[in-house]
């Protein structure tokens, strides 16, 4: 009996031990001499006897539940000389798992199965490989902070099979998609992730804790690689394209269609084990999604996203320090030079995007932890197109060839913890002005990754012929990262000679930020919510020089995922009266009144066929009883697993609203005024294989303003009535009209085969045109900029080529 109780007391530690979340979990590396067949089906006999990882635990909705056996999840782990190799078995019911066909790096609604390595160990590095049930690739780099980057790719063999126990999928992951040492005994870290779509659960074979910050270093150990050697990574992606574009200029001797060919190429080369060298010779970025304009009535810049893959693959070094932007590289440049067009020169065409020449980003990381960056990017000068009164066409140069450089050293410490510097240098030719920004930055964790400080200082200097400026700015941030209660305190200055916009986005400087901010998160179920998220933040703002207050903005909400798998959010915010230094846009301070506003957003269970959701958003000046509200409504419709269809409503009228309309002179005026914004869009994709498939996006925004009275900004910030001559012109009415369709096929490993149809039209007036039906017709009726493009892209890896000449 004694010997029976001792047997079911190890039976029950082992098991429970076994399933301790805290408790890291190991897979042991299996060489293999026979190479697996990548097609989906688990009979490879080298499969047989390799350990197995299972018992994944819950992130959602449940966090640390292990999984259930007829849900469970096997994976198993091979290596040879060249790849490691993945096998995956998702137990579950076959007719209900989802598998929607989507384009590469998406998921839609599918399940997944991930395989997550570390091959350095760091705690901080890592790269994700999935493959949905409808067998699309998605894979992703992971930084330190446990920022997910999606616009990394990566070349590698996936297959996927749904059978009466549920599904499978196996993977082959070349050694040149990886970064790794060349010791003779390896240990990488290890993670796998699974996402039952219907119910919303993910799990992670490793537990991942949501109270602990950072995703990274919560993950499992992968032990014994022996003898890997990292290969030569080289690989080429040369490209050609064809264009044709139309627009009904009508002007004697301006074509309106024209057309171009181009051609350029890719290269990757793996410098050493660590370091990878990106360039992009002549690129073509023609068939990338259209920016989404808007009328723009605040003195700031509008940020776009960036949709250019170079540009979003693998910077994440480069992002480090909020000073790049990368649509200053040719599509949103900061400089530009009007002064060669004179007040009786007519503008017959305006280059708004320089050509990037060329584009390189060198980057990796040492096995102590140094990560060094080197990117440079050089574009054309752009040219605008002018004819003066007496008939004479010529070309004025608005922006110079320009040189774009970044340096990052960032050393990994301790406890996810590091260390930056960070250089930005523009160069441009002849007599415009150069710029330089540097910034040291720092990360610190304390031991369990609870606590955290962080910050940086920054200066930047420009530099002319004629003059210089430098100007500084610090950060200081610290507080609790994890747990259930978080806090933080921020600190930000700004002197009034800061300027990073050269190669960063950047709206103003000369001000003294703090804010601090409360959160109180649940992440275990209750009876009626599956997750809790309730946060609350201060700010109050100060100038530098001189030192007056400019305002103290408060906000909190709660967010709440409920059992069924909807979300609901609520907003509020408070903005106390303030100085705006700003509105005028001549340094004069206006007294901005004082504000409020709340919002409610529901979000749906998007595993529905059908699913639809929005928000609902009101906000109030106190200042002639300013409201302004907002009504979003978005559906999606999903026909089957190749067909789906999204349609996004926006309106957003403001009543009564005050700032800045023109100027006279030195005195800046304002006007009250009503607005209406209505923005609409369409979407639809068909995926005829999870490597061929075709979208289409139509979006119209329409903006308006219409002043009803106007002021004048008097010298103590206060608004008087306006006296002067009668304004005219000073009335908005903004039109911006797209259609983006592609057509995408791989129809090879890492090649694209890509065509893309592009219309757009944009009318600007300054009178306003009443019912949205008037101005859908009238954009669609304005001169239309039509496009039409194909692009080839082939890839191809040395390593390959080096096969096939063995073979000859």
């Amino acid at each position: 009996m004694k010997r029976w109780a001792t047997l079911i007391f190890i039976f029950l530690y082992s098991y429970c031990a076994a399933q301790d979340p805290a408790k890291q979990k190991e897979l042991k590396a299996v060489r293999t001499v026979e190479t697996p067949k990548i097609d989906g089906v688990l009979d490879d006999a080298c499969w047989v006897k390799v350990p197995i990882a299972t018992d994944f635990f819950e992130i959602r909705p449940l966090p640390g539940r292990v999984e259930t056996k007829d849900r469970r999840t096997e994976m198993k782990v091979l290596y040879d000389d060249v790849a490691i190799y993945v096998y995956a078995r998702m137990y579950d019911d076959k007719d209900s798992v989802s598998h929607e066909l989507v384009s590469r790096d998406n998921i839609g609604n599918a399940d997944f199965i991930s395989i997550i390595v570390d091959p350095f160990y760091d705690k901080m590095n890592g790269n994700g490989f999935f493959v949905t049930a409808a067998g699309v690739q998605f894979d992703a780099k992971y930084s330190q902070v446990g920022d997910e980057d999606p616009n990394w790719n990566a070349v590698w063999e996936s297959a996927v099979k749904l059978d009466d126990l549920g599904w499978t999928c196996e993977m082959k992951i070349p050694y040149s998609a990886l970064r790794f040492s060349g010791k003779e005994i390896q240990n990488w870290g290890l993670n796998f992730s699974r996402r039952i779509q219907r119910t919303n659960i993910q799990t992670f074979w490793n537990f991942v804790d949501p109270k602990v910050n950072g995703f990274i270093n919560q993950e499992g150990l992968f032990t014994g690689l022996k003898d890997i050697k990292p290969p030569l990574r080289l690989s080429f992606s040369p490209y050609v394209s064809a264009y044709v574009n139309h627009y009904p200029a009508n002007i004697p001797g301006v074509k309106n269609t024209t057309s171009r060919f181009n051609g350029g190429m890719d290269v990757k080369y793996g410098i050493n084990n660590s370091f990878t060298l990106d360039m992009t010779l002549v690129p073509d970025f023609g068939q990338v999604q259209s920016d989404n304009r808007i009328l723009n009535l605040t003195p700031f810049e509008v940020k776009f996203n960036e949709n250019r893959q170079f540009f979003t693959e693998g910077t994440e070094l480069f992002n480090k320090g909020d000073l790049f932007y990368s649509k200053r590289i040719g599509s949103i440049p900061s400089y530009y030079n009007y002064s060669g067009v004179g007040q009786d020169d007519k503008i017959i065409r305006d280059q708004t995007e320089a050509k990037v020449l060329n584009a390189t980003k060198i980057s990796g990381r040492t096995a102590k932890g140094l990560g060094i960056g080197i990117f440079n990017a050089i574009t054309n000068s752009m040219q605008t197109e002018v004819e003066d009164g007496a008939g004479n066409v010529r070309n004025v140069e608005t922006q110079p060839l320009t040189n774009y450089n970044i340096l990052v050293f960032d050393q990994s410490l301790k406890n996810n913890s590091s260390a930056t510097f960070i250089n930005t240098n523009v160069l441009r030719q002849g007599s415009a002005y150069d710029a330089n920004v540097s910034a040291l930055l720092f990360n610190l964790n304390n031991k369990n990754n609870k606590y955290f400080i962080n910050g940086g200082a920054k200066m930047s200097y420009l530099r002319g012929e004629e003059s210089s400026t430098s100007g500084y700015s610090y950060t200081l941030r610290l507080g609790k990262q994890s747990g259930n209660f978080t806090w933080n305190y921020n600190q930000v200055y700004a002197d009034n000679q800061f300027d990073p916009s050269d190669l960063g986005f950047f709206t103003n400087n000369n001000f003294f930020d703090q804010r601090i901010g409360l959160g109180y998160n649940i992440f275990k179920p209750s009876k009626w919510f599956n997750e809790m998220q309730s946060w609350l933040n201060v700010t109050y703002s100060r100038r530098v020089n001189p030192g007056n207050y400019q305002n103290t903005v408060a906000n909190g909400g709660a967010y709440l995922r409920f059992k069924n798998l909807w979300s609901a959010e609520i907003d509020m915010s408070y903005n106390a009266k303030g100085n705006d230094f700003y509105e005028a846009r001549n340094g004069q301070m206006y007294n901005a009144p004082e504000s409020y506003g709340i919002g409610l957003y529901i979000n749906p269970n998007r595993a529905k066929a059908y699913n639809f959701g929005g928000n609902v958003r009101f906000f109030e000046q106190q200042l002639f009883g300013g409201k302004e509200y907002n009504f979003y409504l978005f559906q999606n419709f999903r026909l089957n697993d190749k067909i789906a269809f999204g349609l996004d409503l926006n309106f957003n009228p403001n009543y009564n609203y005050v700032n800045w309309v023109t100027s006279q002179g030195s005195q800046a005026i304002f006007s009250k005024y009503d607005r209406r914004t209505v923005e609409n869009s369409f979407d639809a994709k068909y995926t005829f294989t999870n490597l061929m498939g075709v979208t289409v996006v139509l979006r119209h925004y329409w903006s308006d303003r219409r002043n009803k009275e106007f002021y004048l900004l008097t010298p103590n910030g206060n608004l008087t009535d306006y006296q002067g001559p009668a304004l005219t012109g000073t009335d908005r009415n903004y039109n911006v009209f797209n259609i983006d369709l592609i057509y995408t096929w791989q129809f090879a490993p890492g090649s694209t085969l890509s065509l893309s149809y592009k219309d757009a039209a944009e009318t600007y007036d300054s009178y306003f045109m009443q019912r949205y039906n008037r101005n859908l017709g009238g954009i669609l009726a304005a001169p239309q900029n039509n496009s039409l493009s194909v692009k080839v892209l082939y890839f191809v890896d040395y390593l390959d080529l080096k096969k096939k000449r063995k073979k000859v």
